[in-house]
């Protein structure tokens, strides 16, 4: 059994990774250099948040303590305002949870190199996937040294959500494509170390709310931040000087500018990045192709779950395997028919929160209803947990987490209106 894995980025290292355990020969496809050795592309080293939905598809293969050895754990929300004090605001009720902080980049070589290590993993670096017969299982790919042509028993498409063997599917009719692009875009700025020590608190994911934009900044090993500016599309066309980037910054994210010596420079020459969510349909063909994580359903990064989602993707495609006596032409169906709506219900979940990222933290009405989640969650261990947490600290299906959620606020609502009648009855017969 020949698999090709077309993409070696987290996805496609990750199941290689798994597909390896079962004896399978595999080969990982990818358009670009090898990343271990290769210069890394400017302003595109976002960083991701990995919590307990990816470090439980590392430990199964007994890579969560390799892979994470330099990930930094944030244990909740640190809001910058415009003026005043920090205010953090901690993601767990005990205060104790993190997720973790780590480059795209480090992850994506610690897995590579777990994947090149594994017996009967194969990795060709620079080839690009040009045509895709789907049904045959054949491929051509351009190289250096020109087109070459490969078969495979099962083609898996892992390569991202500009993903070129969903558009080849899509060349040949077999699947149709959906892609939300959010109005906004995102530059990359960097906060250095200061004196050898972090600038900010390490231990928070900082963001600077300012309702239409914001900014986020997470830590990295060498203590410096990762800042990523979330703005409308458009928006960084209006600053095109040094004295222009310079005073708008003053005069929004005031504290940063003492920490970012480089920050008209990153400005600058930063690419600006896009947004968006990829709908497929269906993620599989003829029982021998299909289309994992981003490249079937990519998402927005604002619940930090877009890694996360992609490595259970992989996890449940293992599931499907084992449950299927290791039949493709069953598991490829099975793995879409149970993974589609928790991957819809983690695409609403992501937009909502940018919302929340975006116009709510700083709000006190926003404090004070996260300060009473947590006192239900302490009151009410197990019975009422919080959208966060069962998203961030459990592996609970996304779709159940809707639900449950959904039912948690019909409950509250329909106990907010009683005690409201209560204190009402209470009040009139005091007046008589």
């Amino acid at each position: 059994m020949k698999v090709a894995i077309v993409g070696a980025g987290l996805t496609g290292s990750l199941l290689a990774c798994y597909l390896a355990r079962r004896g399978l020969t595999v080969t990982l496809y990818e358009r670009r250099a090898d990343p271990r050795v290769a210069e890394v592309e400017r302003g595109r080293s976002i960083n991701l948040a990995i919590s307990e939905r990816g470090l439980d598809a590392l430990r199964r293969i007994g890579l969560v303590d390799e892979v994470m050895a330099d990930a930094l754990p944030m244990k909740g929300r640190m809001i910058h305002p415009v003026a005043g004090e920090l205010d953090f605001q901690a993601y767990s009720a005990s205060g104790e949870r993190a997720i973790n902080s780590i480059s795209r980049g480090a992850l994506n070589n610690a897995l590579l190199s777990a994947a090149s290590a594994a017996p009967g993993v194969t990795v060709s670096f620079e080839h690009r996937l040009v045509e895709l017969d789907s049904a045959a299982g054949e491929l051509v790919f351009a190289t250096p040294a020109g087109k070459v042509s490969v078969s495979a028993d099962v083609v898996l498409g892992a390569d991202g959500a500009g993903s070129a063997v969903r558009e080849q599917l899509l060349a040949e009719g077999i699947v149709a494509e959906n892609v939300e692009f959010l109005d906004y875009g995102y530059k990359e700025l960097s906060i250095p170390a200061a004196a050898g020590e972090f600038a900010l608190d390490p231990g928070a994911l900082h963001i600077w709310p300012r309702g239409t934009s914001m900014m986020i900044a997470l830590p990295n090993p060498d203590r410096s931040f990762t800042c990523t500016l979330f703005w409308p599309a458009g928006s960084f066309d209006a600053l095109t000087t040094a004295g222009a980037i310079s005073a708008h910054f003053a005069e929004h994210y005031p504290d940063l500018l003492p920490l970012a010596p480089d920050l008209v420079d990153d400005y600058l020459n930063n690419p600006v990045g896009v947004l968006g969510t990829v709908h497929t349909l269906p993620w599989q063909a003829h029982g021998r192709t299909a289309l994992l994580g981003d490249a079937a359903h990519a998402i927005v990064p604002f619940y930090g779950q877009g890694a996360n989602c992609a490595f259970e993707d992989v996890v449940e495609l293992d599931r499907c395997l084992d449950d299927t006596g290791g039949s493709w032409a069953r598991a490829l169906p099975l793995f879409e028919s149970r993974r589609r709506e928790n991957t819809e219900a983690i695409a609403e979940m992501a937009l909502a929160n940018f919302v929340e990222m975006r116009d709510k933290v700083a709000s006190p009405v926003f404090r004070l209803q996260k300060q009473l989640e947590h006192t239900l969650e302490r009151l009410l261990p197990g019975r009422y947990v919080s959208r966060y947490e069962l998203v961030s600290f459990t592996t609970t299906p996304y779709a159940e987490v809707q639900h449950r959620v959904h039912r948690q606020h019909q409950v509250l609502g329909a106990g907010a209106v009683a005690a409201a009648g209560l204190l009402l009855g209470l009040a009139r017969r005091r007046r008589k």
